[in-house]
C-alpha cells in the first residue's frame, strides 16, 4: 500500500478570505483562527477576510497563510485522516511540522510570526528574485556560481522551474547569462526581498534564538526537510534545520522525487492556491494528487 502525503504551499498563495468557508462551517477551524490571534497578538481573521493591503507584507502573510493550512488541516483531522509523511514548501514546512507533530500549533504559530518579522527586517535594499524557465539545475547552478556577486538558487520547484535569488545586479546579470544559455524567459518575481539567499543569514540566526525555548516533540509523523530534502526523524535535527531553511535553497522536486521513489503515491495539497499542485503535474504524473483549498474541495476529498 502506498504512502499519503499531505503538503502544504508557501508564500505567494495567499488571498484575501482564504479559509473564510472552514472558518464560517466548522468550530474546529475557528478554533484555530482564534489561536492563532492569541499567539501573534493580530486578528488573523480580519487579516486574511476583509480587504487589506497587510496580507502580501511577508510579516503578515506568513502568519496568514499558516493558520489557513492549520484551519484546513484541523478539519481533515477531525475526519479521522492521518498522513504517512508531511512536507512544506517554505514557510509550509511548518504546516508540515503541525500536521507532523512537531510543535504545537501555538507555537508553531508564534514562531512563524517571529521568522516573518524578522524575514521582513532583514530584507536588503537592492535584493531580487526570478523564476528561471526551461532550463536545467546544473546549468543553473554554474552560472549563478561564475557570477560576481550573491546569488543563488532559491527553490528548485519542478522540472522547467527554478527561482534565483540574491543581490539586484548579480541576479539581473544572471538572468542575462541565462538567457544566453538556452532559459525560455527569466520573469523577475514580485517580492519583497532576496529570500532563501545568504542575504537572510542573520534573519535564521534570530530564528534559531527563538526557537531555543520551543517544545519539540520526542516522537513525531516524519516529514521530510526543505534544506537536506531528507526525512527528519530525530528531534535533534529540526530547530537547526529550520534555521538554515531561511537562507538555504528550498529543494521541493528533489523532496517529492524521494517521496514517491519511497513509495509515496497520493499526495494532498493543504491551503491556499495550486502551487504544489501544479509542480506535482511536471515532476510526476503518475501519482494521485488532491487540492484542498475550499470548502468544496474539502468535503469531495473526505467523501470519496
Amino acid at each position: 500500500m502506498g504512502k499519503l502525503v499531505f503538503m502544504f504551499p508557501g508564500q505567494g498563495s495567499q488571498y484575501i478570505g482564504m479559509g473564510k468557508e472552514f472558518y464560517d462551517t466548522m468550530q474546529v477551524c475557528r478554533n484555530v483562527f482564534d489561536l492563532a490571534s492569541e499567539a501573534s497578538g493580530l486578528d488573523v481573521a480580519k487579516l486574511c477576510f476583509e480587504e487589506n493591503d497587510q496580507i502580501n507584507i511577508t510579516e503578515y502573510t506568513q502568519i496568514a497563510m499558516l493558520t489557513t493550512e492549520a484551519a484546513i488541516y484541523a478539519a481533515i483531522k477531525e475526519k479521522g485522516i492521518i498522513p504517512d509523511v508531511t512536507a512544506g514548501l517554505s514557510l509550509g514546512e511548518y504546516g508540515a511540522l503541525i500536521a507532523s507533530g512537531v510543535m504545537s500549533m501555538k507555537d508553531a504559530f508564534t514562531v512563524i510570526r517571529k521568522r516573518g518579522i524578522y524575514m521582513q527586517n532583514a530584507v536588503p535594499t537592492g535584493g531580487a528574485m526570478s523564476a528561471v524557465l526551461g532550463l536545467g539545475a546544473d546549468i543553473i547552478e554554474k552560472i549563478c556560481e561564475d557570477t560576481e556577486g550573491i546569488v543563488s538558487i532559491a527553490n528548485y520547484n519542478c522540472p522547467g522551474q527554478i527561482v534565483i535569488t540574491g543581490e539586484k545586479t548579480a541576479v539581473d546579470k544572471a538572468g542575462e547569462t541565462l538567457k544566453e544559455a538556452g532559459a525560455k524567459r527569466i520573469v523577475p518575481l514580485k517580492v519583497s526581498g532576496p529570500f532563501h539567499s545568504k542575504m537572510l543569514i542573520h534573519a535564521g540566526e534570530q530564528l534559531g534564538a527563538a526557537l531555543k525555548d520551543v517544545a519539540i516533540a520526542d516522537k513525531f509523523i516524519p516529514y521530510v526537510a526543505n534544506v537536506t530534502a531528507d526525512y527528519v526523524t530525530d528531534a535533534k535535527e529540526v530547530k537547526p534545520l529550520l534555521e538554515q531553511q531561511v537562507a538555504s535553497s528550498v529543494r521541493w522536486q528533489q523532496t517529492i522525487e524521494h517521496l514517491i521513489a519511497d513509495g509515496a503515491d497520493t499526495f494532498v495539497e493543504i491551503g491556499p492556491g495550486r502551487t504544489l499542485s501544479g509542480f506535482m503535474r511536471k515532476i510526476d504524473r503518475n501519482v494521485t494528487v488532491y487540492n484542498i483549498d475550499k470548502m468544496e474541495d474539502f468535503l469531495k476529498y473526505v467523501d470519496r
